[in-house]
């Protein structure tokens, strides 16, 4: 067999043997770092493309700056003071020239100290992240530079995953490549969150130290720049000491970067910094914006941009309304009060003793039944019917159908007249007026005045077994005090852009005559008498007040409603689960409550007499044949179908005189409907006869 043998060289030799071939580890490795180069050059590619594309797609820089989640509402007592402030809360724009160089170096102290070297995106920041999460197991810093947290802010959510995390670093890197530094820096400090509703470093300033951020100090500076990584554990009204703490260390991190000087560290106390104090103390202001903001929706269906809501709330008065129900309000039991100008403004309104503890709106939502305070409808049918103040009544047991009224104390006065008998609350007295005059006609009276909840028209329901909402009834109380003109509860006078731009305004709805002017003046005057010398004595502040207590059965319920010097004034108190509360007395902590809310309400008002003189139309005067027609041009009436008639629009009724109908009576009706009222009525209330003096009881 031939032997092969190696190749021989030129110069005679022969050749070396072949290089051994390269395993296939180190094969595999070679193809590896050759497709990892070349998918590196791709993403390196692509990430280019993306940050290209996503920077020429991002919002110019104005728009950026007018971008906004959310609507911010600012609500504003009647004397322009901040009552509240609703949804994101982003202050006025500071430019960068004019931010405080102090507020810039905090920020990037704290949040990102190689703000000025990167792109966008810090690989340092992003390696020590890794390595911490490592040594640690959990992600303790997550390595985002300011202008990622600025994406994530404007374009992105808060979910912690890498794929969020991948489009945060594309869209920081098209930021930076948009934008400059100062831009970005800008755009951040004006918008990032610090806790509180506050976005934005002026926000943060006057919400927290009560001055625009133009002003910012070092030390308020180290605070706000250290809400940035925990708004709610830092901010300054949730725990002051814990933002003073963090304040501490945003300070040192100052000093390692070199923005201040040790000593001027040490020249610092933040527990000095003068903060904004929390307003707790004014929550019960919650329940009157609770009440009146939802009104926007009316006002304004379309608007989602910064307003600022000015409202008729007194400040003064509102601290003195919560003060009163939580002074005077029993143990365990609740109170509300409504506070309405002559316009029907709502100057105070309170819902409960505490509205962190329970934000139901008791004054105009809770249904509870009036007890006595409902005898205001009472009397005034009575007195629209024909009776005054001096008429004689008689206080004894009486029963009507089936059901006997008392008198508190089971004691009972004979005859009396009319301002008494209010005066003293007597229930039997009522139920007669009630009986005589129609218990219909009362419920008609209760709705012509404002009444919305449903009303009964059982006998009992002269004692007020209807329920009825507070504001409800000082609506009606309203009527009386305005010479029986109608009065609509509002609470909003006019509403601004944050530039003060007018958007709405309220314009007065026009009035209605309810109830005559003369009807007005003796209601007054009874209800004066029952604060002089009557139920109500509690309530005198030492000028005219005229008022009506309400008591309900068991003192579940106690009320008191009046008015003095143009200002109507209702108060409730009793239990949100309606058992009795022991003592409770409309005369008693109702009474007083009303009493120590007027004596501040009305303290810069001049003292005001009431007009009670009755000037009686000419039909109760002079009576004749057509009496019970009265005057009915003068006021808006009910009729028996319980409907608010226009005297200017009813059909005028044909003359009895030329009526052709054989079947119709000489007088003019027909036989088969019966009249409405029998003489005995029509006389005593026209004043032809006195009401004969009843027999003695047995």
């Amino acid at each position: 067999m031939a032997r092969r043998d190696n190749p021989r060289r030129p110069d005679g030799g022969r050749s070396s043997p072949p290089a051994p071939r390269p395993s296939a580890l180190r094969r595999w490795f070679g193809r590896l770092l050759v497709w990892g180069a070349g998918f590196t050059l791709l993403g390196v590619v692509a990430l280019v493309v993306a940050v290209a594309v996503t920077a020429r797609s991002l919002p110019g820089y104005q728009e950026l700056k007018s971008s906004q989640t959310g609507q911010m509402i600012v609500v504003r007592a009647a004397d322009g003071s901040e009552i509240v402030t609703l949804g994101p809360s982003y202050g006025k724009w500071v430019p960068y020239e004019r931010i405080p160089q102090v507020m810039k170096d905090a920020m990037i102290s704290v949040e990102d100290r190689r703000y000025r070297s990167h792109w966008g995106v810090d690989p340092i920041g992003i390696v020590r992240s890794l390595m911490v999460r490592v040594e640690s197991g959990t992600w303790k810093q997550g390595g985002s530079t300011i202008t990622q947290q600025l994406a994530r802010n404007i374009f992105l959510n808060n979910t912690k995953t890498f794929g969020r995390k991948a489009r945060e670093w594309v869209l920081a890197l098209a930021l930076e490549q948009k934008f400059s530094k100062d831009q970005v820096l800008e755009l951040y400090l004006n918008k990032v969150y610090f806790g509180g509703g506050a976005y934005g470093i002026d926000s943060a300033a006057r919400k927290f130290f009560g001055h625009a951020g133009e002003e910012i100090t070092l030390p308020e500076a180290a605070i706000i720049a250290g809400l940035v990584k925990a708004p709610s554990r830092y901010s300054p009204t949730a725990d002051a000491d814990a933002a003073v703490g963090r304040g501490g260390v945003v300070l040192q991190t100052m000093v390692s970067n070199g923005v201040v000087t040790a000593s001027e560290a040490a020249a610092v106390d933040l527990k000095k910094v003068k903060m904004v104090e929390d307003r707790a103390s004014q929550n019960s202001a919650r329940y009157f914006t609770d009440w009146a903001l939802p009104q926007l929706d009316l006002f304004l269906p379309e608007n989602d941009q910064p307003i600022e809501v000015w409202t008729t709330l007194d400040p003064v008065m509102q601290r003195a309304a919560t003060n009163a129900i939580a002074g005077f309000a029993p143990k365990g039991a609740q109170g509300a009060l409504v506070s309405l100008d002559r316009d029907g403004a709502v100057l105070a309104m309170v819902g409960g003793t505490d509205y962190v503890t329970s934000n139901y709106n008791r004054a105009v939502n809770a249904v509870r039944q009036p007890g006595s305070a409902w005898k205001l409808f009472v009397y005034l049918s009575a007195l629209e019917a024909g009776y005054t103040p001096d008429d004689r009544v008689v206080d004894e047991p009486v029963t009507i159908d089936g059901w006997t009224p008392r008198n508190d104390g089971a004691r009972y006065a004979g005859e009396i007249d009319l301002r008494t008998a209010f005066a003293y609350s007597k229930n039997t007295v009522a139920a007669q007026l009630g009986n005589e005059v129609g218990f219909g006609s009362v419920a008609n009276m209760a709705r012509r005045l404002g009444i919305t909840t449903p009303i009964n028209t059982l006998p009992s329901m002269v004692l007020g077994s209807s329920d009825v909402r507070v504001i409800d009834m000082v609506r009606a109380f309203a009527a009386v005090q305005a010479k029986g003109m109608s009065v609509v509860p509002y609470g909003i006078r006019k509403v601004t852009t944050t530039d003060g731009e007018l958007l709405y305004s309220h314009r007065p709805e026009s009035s209605q005559q309810l109830i005559p002017n003369y009807v007005a003046a003796g209601m007054t005057d009874l209800m004066q008498t029952a604060v002089n010398i009557g139920t109500g004595r509690a309530a005198q502040i030492g000028r005219p007040v005229a008022g009506k207590t309400g008591t309900t059965t068991s003192n579940k319920d106690g009320w008191f409603l009046g008015f003095s010097s143009g200002i109507t004034t209702g108060v409730w108190m009793g239990r949100d689960d309606a058992k009795a509360v022991p003592g409770l007395q409309g005369g008693a902590a109702p009474a007083r409550a009303f009493a120590a809310y007027m004596k501040v309400a009305t303290a810069k008002r001049p003292v005001e007499k009431f007009d009670t003189e009755l000037k009686l139309p000419q039909w109760q005067l002079e009576p004749d044949d057509e009496a019970m027609l009265g005057s009915p041009d003068e006021y808006f009436y009910v009729d028996e179908q319980g409907n608010l008639v226009d005297p200017s629009r009813r059909e005028r009724v044909p003359d009895p005189q030329i009526i052709e109908d054989p079947d119709a009576s000489v007088e003019g009706m027909p036989p088969d409907v019966p009249q409405a009222a029998n003489d005995d009525f029509l006389n005593r209330a026209t004043g032809r006869q006195r009401p004969p003096p009843p027999l003695p009881s047995p």
